[in-house]
């Protein structure tokens, strides 16, 4: 299965729009404590699949999805796909590209 893949720079551009994906992060708290994206939700990998169908309801809703460097949420995207999700895309480089990328606020770990 080929995984749909974004930069952090096409990510941010789609966030900023009319009608903005739903951006979820799969890393876990601590990683969240020390950095993250505003409006990001927060939805660790190693609680999934338990908490998928508590958080995201919507097979239909266009998701981005996150983590530190891009391997997790690679995972994470492609079992959104294999249970039924159609728009899911995965933010390549993750937050670490996005904090060089796009906005130097969000800090490196």
């Amino acid at each position: 299965m080929t995984i749909p893949e974004i930069s952090v720079e096409e990510a941010a551009t789609r966030l900023a729009g009319p009608q903005p994906p739903q951006l979820i992060d799969v890393r876990e708290a601590d990683e969240w404590a020390v950095a993250h994206v505003a409006g990001a939700e927060l939805v660790p990998l190693s609680e999934w699949p338990g908490v998928v169908p508590q958080k995201l309801v919507n097979p239909a809703q266009p998701l981005l999805i996150l983590c530190h460097h891009g391997s997790r949420s690679a995972r994470a995207t492609e079992f959104l796909l294999r249970i039924g999700f159609a728009d899911v895309t995965n933010v390549a480089g993750g937050i670490d590209a996005w904090s060089l990328r796009v906005d130097p606020g969000v800090a490196r770990y």
